[in-house]
């Protein structure tokens, strides 16, 4: 059998471009912000991670510059070897003070960061459980570990804790979980895990992608937001979302942190974050811890737009996170979803659809997500559009 006929086969990707309602790959013309330029034409932007609106700022982008007339474009190796900037170390004793931790190690991508924690913490013998809802990256990085991997029911207390009972005592055991779940908007239940994970003698992992800049005090995540820095053990987190950048992190104890740098092939045999990259996630970090009311002002964004779409009589998927940014909306049925989405896209609003198998299949999402920019004008003009299109397809409560 030709390996490649996997590839010839019809795909969903076929079947949607057929019906004209694909919705990947629009090509942005202008700048990552509330409104951007897109296959020529002004759209307001409720698809990004960007979540402090940091990309445009000038100190960011003039931190970009410098490094590159600095250091030029690469590092051209490893973190291990000769890739190692002055700028890498500033950024990771910025950022674990910060983070109030002991240490942070630097990934060239968030995604890798999570395939380079778990596979170099879990080893053979060794038991990791997972939220269901958790990122895609983290089950892979599962997968490259030697560890058996246990999955509990979202935010299920009672599952986690039967799937706890099931470690045996000779095995370590990391609980891992987003912080905030980038489809649901929701947040993870810290105080009841950090509390079964000291009872069953298991250590603690948060995906904080889509918490860093956005809960806790002064945007310092989903711990700080719960009061529980001391009992989280591992904090992750990425630079593409509100440190507007591009790569991850790894906060822990220095011990830790020292081994995972020494053991994690997916960090020793990767090149290092680009000069601009590392500098403008400085620079972002430097505005965020300076100006601590910008988490403020994106939870006022996430409560207005919340009030204005339930006055639009718009229902939301239910979440326990009113001040996150990340605002899904029911949409049901997968092609119904896109339909939607690209009749938003014609009329200037930007939003991701959320499919299977990241949703169930009768419950598919639009999810939108805001800026600490976004003005409320601009909310209200994105809702207006939206409460008209999925009128016109009778989704209003």
């Amino acid at each position: 059998m030709d390996l490649f006929a996997k590839c010839y086969e019809t795909s969903m990707a076929d079947e949607i471009r057929e019906k004209g309602i694909y919705p990947y790959f629009h090509a942005l013309e202008s700048r990552q912000d509330t409104e951007v330029m897109m296959e020529g034409k002004r759209r307001i932007m409720l698809g990004s991670n960007n979540y402090l609106g940091l990309t445009t700022h000038p100190d960011v982008i003039r931190a970009g510059l410098e490094a590159l007339e600095q250091y030029g474009s690469g590092c051209s190796g490893s973190r291990f070897l000769n890739g190692t900037l002055q700028l890498h170390l500033e950024l990771e004793k910025e950022l674990a003070a910060f983070l109030r931790k002991e240490a942070v190690v630097t990934f060239s991508t968030g995604f890798q960061s999570n395939l380079g924690i778990i596979s170099a913490i879990v080893g053979r013998g060794d038991y990791v459980i997972m939220d269901r809802e958790n990122h895609a990256s983290l089950y892979d990085g599962c997968r490259l570990s030697f560890g058996k991997m246990l999955r509990f029911k979202h935010n299920d207390m009672d599952d986690l804790e039967q799937k706890l009972r099931s470690v045996p005592e000779t095995a370590g055991c990391l609980i891992v979980t987003d912080g905030v779940f980038s489809m649901g908007g929701d947040i993870a239940n810290l105080p009841e895990i950090c509390r079964l994970a000291k009872e069953y003698g298991a250590r603690v992992m948060v995906d904080d992608a889509h918490g860093l800049g956005v809960i806790g005090e002064g945007g310092r995540g989903t711990a700080s937001y719960y009061g529980l820095e001391d009992q989280v053990d591992i904090y992750m987190g990425t630079f593409s979302k509100s440190l507007a950048s591009l790569g991850g992190y790894m906060a822990a104890s220095a011990r830790v942190v020292d081994y995972v740098k020494h053991s994690s092939r997916p960090f020793i045999f990767s090149a290092s974050i680009t000069p601009a990259s590392c500098a403008t996630a400085l620079a972002a970090l430097r505005i965020l811890e300076a100006h601590p009311e910008l988490p403020e002002k994106l939870q006022a964004n996430a409560l207005h737009m919340r009030a204005k779409l339930n006055e639009a009589q718009i229902r939301m998927r239910p979440s326990n996170g009113d001040l996150i940014p990340i605002i899904p909306i029911y949409t049901y049925e997968p092609v119904r979803t896109l339909t939607v989405a690209k009749e938003l896209y014609e009329k200037g609003v930007y939003v991701n659809s959320s499919l299977p198998p990241a949703t169930a299949p009768t419950e598919c999402l639009l999810r939108t997500s805001l800026m600490a920019t976004h003005t409320e004008a601009l909310i209200d003009e994105a809702v207006g559009i939206i409460a008209e299109v999925l009128q016109n397809h009778q989704l209003e409560d």
